[in-house]
């Protein structure tokens, strides 16, 4: 190796030191930053990371209810979508140290832990059948409008039922979360047009399912 490669490649080296040590000199300075609710969730994550308990209750706040609603429509089951989501959150805290900002969407990762979450609660209870539990009814709307309502959901929710796993779940994000198929895609670890195509597979059986039911048909 000639003189001024050796000269290049230890200023490349001493570059990457210099910016690995600038980085970590800001997540340090990040962390030491109290946590408010405007904070970024890499923010309030290093800030978790740095002890600050605070960070981990907004992020909670922020996110929760978006993986409780996609754990309660894949598992049908209120008590197992707590347990799900608080799993979700548990694995968040227990990685925070390890996180790396900018390299994925935090709401993305937890979506998928939540995800694959789901999937081992539906394979454990594949050969056995659950009671399922109902969600409650809006006390705003009169007895009978609820009553219809709840009728509507539940023929919604039995057709989702018989869906093959990935394509409730591109489903549900697509439909009721109205994630993009990029977002959708990256959750579920598949092609755009592998998304495309349980989207449409799903939706074909929802509509065999659900013929006569105009209102409940899911739109493309």
């Amino acid at each position: 190796m000639t003189a001024g490669a050796m000269t290049s490649l230890a200023g490349s080296r001493d570059a990457d030191r210099t910016g690995w040590r600038q980085e970590r000199a800001h997540m340090a300075e990040t962390a030491m930053r109290p946590a408010t609710a405007e904070s970024d969730d890499d923010t309030l994550i290093a800030q978790f990371a740095g002890g600050d308990q605070s960070a981990a209750r907004i992020l909670t706040e922020r996110h929760i209810g978006r993986v409780l609603a996609l754990a309660t429509r894949m598992l049908r089951d209120t008590a197992e979508a707590e347990d799900v989501a608080q799993e979700t959150m548990l694995r968040a805290w227990r990685n925070a140290a390890k996180w790396e900002p900018g390299k994925a969407k935090f709401s993305t990762w937890l979506h998928k832990v939540a995800l694959n979450l789901c999937y081992d609660r539906l394979r454990k209870r594949k050969s056995s059948s659950l009671e399922e539990v109902a969600e409650p009814m809006d006390d705003r709307a009169s007895a009978q409008q609820g009553m219809e309502a709840e009728e509507r959901l539940t023929l919604l929710k039995d057709a989702m039922e018989t869906l093959p796993e990935r394509q409730r779940a591109a489903i549900q994000m697509r439909h009721f979360e109205e994630r993009g198929n990029d977002e959708t895609a990256e959750i579920l670890g598949v092609t755009v047009e592998a998304v495309e195509s349980l989207l449409s597979r799903g939706r074909r059986a929802l509509r065999d399912k659900l013929a006569g039911q105009r209102a409940l048909l899911l739109e493309e």
